[in-house]
């Protein structure tokens, strides 16, 4: 049996995959999405993001800060003040998050014609025998 032949990695990645890279994670998109509205401090983020642990969203905030997606300012008081913001590049995403919200309002509402449409079906009962 002949062996099999890896197929080729490109040398340039796909635009897809970066851009998964970027953003794939459960919470960065939601992170993005909650500072498309605005700036908001880490206490607001949280309690948006629940149940999402300060560990991990602290990780998130600084990947996404070091891939120049969101900009952190600290302010000099007691007690200490932070704030995020998404950068122009952060803002880039915007029409992503737009086509991903209106792909999931279509999912769920084909879902739910689905589930009437099987409310208004008789259903097909064996007899007893």
């Amino acid at each position: 049996m002949p062996e099999k032949t890896p197929m080729p990695k490109p040398s340039d990645p796909c635009p897809v995959e970066t851009t998964l890279g970027l953003i794939g994670n459960r919470w960065k998109i939601l992170i993005i999405r909650d500072l498309s509205t605005g700036t908001r401090r880490f206490g607001e983020l949280k309690r948006s993001l629940t149940p999402i642990s300060q560990k991990v969203l602290t990780a998130k905030l600084r990947e996404m800060e070091a891939d120049g997606l969101v900009q952190r300012r600290v302010f000099a008081e007691v007690p200490p003040r932070v704030e995020y913001t998404l950068t122009p590049l952060g803002e880039s995403l915007r029409p992503v998050l737009y086509a991903l919200a209106a792909w999931g309002e279509e999912y769920v509402a084909t879902r739910q014609n689905r589930c009437e449409n099987l409310k208004t079906q008789p259903l097909h009962m064996k007899p007893e025998p």
